[in-house]
């Protein structure tokens, strides 16, 4: 973290210019058992790549709402930090009729096609995988952001001060977003908490960020059984656990 930093977006940067190979978010689904293991490098590839397909090709801009309905998960990590990249609003969990943009998972599709903006899917599917077929009305995140590229650069400045997320009604600036989430989650973080509070998205992603930490999120982890997660808690040199 640099002293400078006063978005999420600056966060990552300075992650990366630090240290771009040291693993950043790792991700299990303990209902299909899958894990996936992101450096710095490789998670602000996807967000490059993300921002591009958010800027460009969905014409969001600074101030524009992306209503996010996905769970705790990488891509949803992504996409936070896209928008913070963007200058967008990520309101997670937001109304898709007061958004502009809707990013909504497979079990959120029918209350996403109330945004009348742009839509986009994403399957979920392990290592990013795409629909078997294209949910009508939206477009496959999967399909549309591999060809995007791996640079970003905002076509306007983000201003730190506007609105840069909102969660369980409360909106933060992007400066607020870097105050609140330094000084709490320093080492490997494991989080099992949903990202639809503040303390979620802290725990899941901000704070680790912010402190030159790693998160190991985990989604239902309540299937995994105490000896199992104490294996993993080891197994990840995990030093903080919030579930």
């Amino acid at each position: 973290m640099n002293a400078t930093d006063r978005t999420p977006a600056d966060l990552l940067s300075s992650a990366l210019a630090a240290d771009p190979g040291r693993p950043l978010v790792t991700f299990y689904d303990d209902a299909t058992g899958e894990r996936v293991e992101l450096s710095v490098a490789t998670f602000a590839n996807w967000v490059a790549k993300t921002a591009n397909l958010l800027q460009g090709d969905l014409g969001a801009g600074p101030g524009d709402r992306v209503a996010l309905l996905l769970p705790a998960h990488w891509q949803t990590a992504v996409w936070l930090l896209a928008c913070a990249s963007v200058g967008a609003v990520a309101d997670v969990g937001g109304d898709p009729k007061a958004a502009d943009v809707v990013v909504s998972g497979p079990d959120s599709l029918e209350t996403a096609r109330a945004c009348r903006g742009e839509r986009v899917a994403l399957a979920l599917r392990p290592l990013g995988g795409r629909f078997p077929q294209v949910p009508d009305g939206f477009v496959d995140y999967a399909v549309e952001v591999p060809s995007q590229g791996d640079r970003f650069v905002a076509f306007a400045p983000v201003d730190p001060e506007e609105a840069a997320l909102i969660v369980a009604g409360r909106e933060f600036s992007g400066a607020e977003v870097v105050e609140q989430a330094r000084g709490e989650f320093e080492g490997r973080v494991l989080s099992g908490l949903s990202y639809d509070t503040w303390e979620g998205l802290n725990a899941g992603l901000y704070g680790p960020l912010a402190n030159g930490g790693s998160v190991v999120l985990c989604r239902h982890l309540e299937s995994l059984g105490e000896e199992a997660l104490a294996k993993r808690i080891e197994s990840e040199r995990v030093g903080v656990v919030r579930r």
